[in-house]
Protein backbone atom coordinates (compact mmCIF):
# COMPACT_ATOMS: atom_id res chain seq x y z
CA UNK A 1 0.00 0.00 0.00
CA UNK A 2 1.09 3.52 -0.80
CA UNK A 3 2.52 5.45 2.18
CA UNK A 4 0.42 8.50 1.24
CA UNK A 5 -2.74 6.40 1.62
CA UNK A 6 -1.51 5.04 4.96
CA UNK A 7 -0.86 8.58 6.17
CA UNK A 8 -4.32 9.68 4.99
CA UNK A 9 -5.89 6.74 6.85
CA UNK A 10 -3.92 7.62 9.98
CA UNK A 11 -5.30 11.17 9.86
CA UNK A 12 -8.79 9.83 9.15
CA UNK A 13 -8.52 8.11 12.53
CA UNK A 14 -7.27 11.32 14.13
CA UNK A 15 -10.17 13.37 12.75
CA UNK A 16 -12.68 10.66 13.64
CA UNK A 17 -11.47 10.51 17.24
CA UNK A 18 -11.43 14.30 17.50
CA UNK A 19 -15.02 14.49 16.29
CA UNK A 20 -16.35 12.27 19.06
CA UNK A 21 -16.01 14.51 22.16
CA UNK A 22 -17.21 17.59 20.31
CA UNK A 23 -20.22 15.86 18.79
CA UNK A 24 -21.20 13.99 21.97
CA UNK A 25 -20.91 17.02 24.23
CA UNK A 26 -22.73 19.15 21.69
CA UNK A 27 -25.71 16.82 21.25
CA UNK A 28 -25.82 16.44 25.03
CA UNK A 29 -26.30 20.20 25.31
CA UNK A 30 -23.00 20.82 27.10
CA UNK A 31 -20.49 23.51 26.18
CA UNK A 32 -17.05 22.10 25.40
CA UNK A 33 -13.59 23.27 24.36
CA UNK A 34 -13.09 23.99 20.68
CA UNK A 35 -10.65 25.84 18.46
CA UNK A 36 -13.25 28.61 18.12
CA UNK A 37 -13.41 29.45 21.85
CA UNK A 38 -11.34 32.06 23.64
CA UNK A 39 -8.64 31.00 24.28
CA UNK A 40 -8.72 28.37 21.51
CA UNK A 41 -8.81 24.80 22.81
CA UNK A 42 -9.24 25.95 26.40
CA UNK A 43 -12.37 28.12 26.50
CA UNK A 44 -15.74 26.50 25.91
CA UNK A 45 -17.90 26.87 22.82
CA UNK A 46 -21.69 26.50 22.79
CA UNK A 47 -23.14 23.05 22.09
CA UNK A 48 -24.22 23.87 18.51
CA UNK A 49 -20.66 24.93 17.62
CA UNK A 50 -19.40 21.60 18.94
CA UNK A 51 -21.98 19.61 16.99
CA UNK A 52 -20.91 21.41 13.82
CA UNK A 53 -17.20 21.03 14.61
CA UNK A 54 -17.60 17.33 15.41
CA UNK A 55 -19.50 16.78 12.17
CA UNK A 56 -16.82 18.60 10.17
CA UNK A 57 -14.20 16.32 11.72
CA UNK A 58 -16.25 13.23 10.76
CA UNK A 59 -16.64 14.49 7.19
CA UNK A 60 -12.90 15.18 6.86
CA UNK A 61 -12.10 11.72 8.25
CA UNK A 62 -14.54 10.09 5.85
CA UNK A 63 -13.11 12.10 2.96
CA UNK A 64 -9.62 10.88 3.80
CA UNK A 65 -10.83 7.27 3.90
CA UNK A 66 -12.75 7.42 0.63
CA UNK A 67 -10.72 9.98 -1.28
CA UNK A 68 -7.23 8.54 -0.96
CA UNK A 69 -6.31 5.09 -2.17
CA UNK A 70 -8.74 2.18 -2.17
CA UNK A 71 -9.74 1.89 1.50
CA UNK A 72 -11.21 -1.43 2.60
CA UNK A 73 -12.18 -2.57 6.08
CA UNK A 74 -10.62 -5.93 5.23
CA UNK A 75 -7.22 -4.31 4.58
CA UNK A 76 -5.34 -4.92 7.81
CA UNK A 77 -2.68 -2.27 7.15
CA UNK A 78 -5.30 0.38 6.37
CA UNK A 79 -7.33 -0.48 9.46
CA UNK A 80 -4.17 -0.47 11.60
CA UNK A 81 -3.35 3.04 10.33
CA UNK A 82 -6.87 4.28 11.18
CA UNK A 83 -6.77 2.60 14.60
CA UNK A 84 -3.33 4.00 15.41
CA UNK A 85 -4.41 7.51 14.44
CA UNK A 86 -7.57 7.22 16.52
CA UNK A 87 -5.70 5.78 19.51
CA UNK A 88 -2.98 8.43 19.52
CA UNK A 89 -5.53 11.21 19.05
CA UNK A 90 -7.68 9.81 21.87
CA UNK A 91 -4.69 9.67 24.22
CA UNK A 92 -3.67 13.21 23.29
CA UNK A 93 -7.21 14.52 23.65
CA UNK A 94 -7.65 12.79 27.02
CA UNK A 95 -4.40 14.33 28.24
CA UNK A 96 -5.27 17.82 26.94
CA UNK A 97 -8.92 17.93 28.04
CA UNK A 98 -8.01 16.35 31.38
CA UNK A 99 -5.53 19.14 32.04
CA UNK A 100 -7.99 21.82 30.90
CA UNK A 101 -10.79 20.41 33.06
CA UNK A 102 -8.42 20.26 36.04
CA UNK A 103 -7.55 23.94 35.51
CA UNK A 104 -4.00 23.34 34.26
CA UNK A 105 -4.03 24.52 30.62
Amino acid sequence: MDWIAELAYFFAGVFGANGVPHFVNGISGRPFQSPFAQPPGVGESPPIVNVIWGTINFVIGYGLLRGVGAFSFSDTAAMAAVALGALLAAIGLAWHFGRVRAGKP
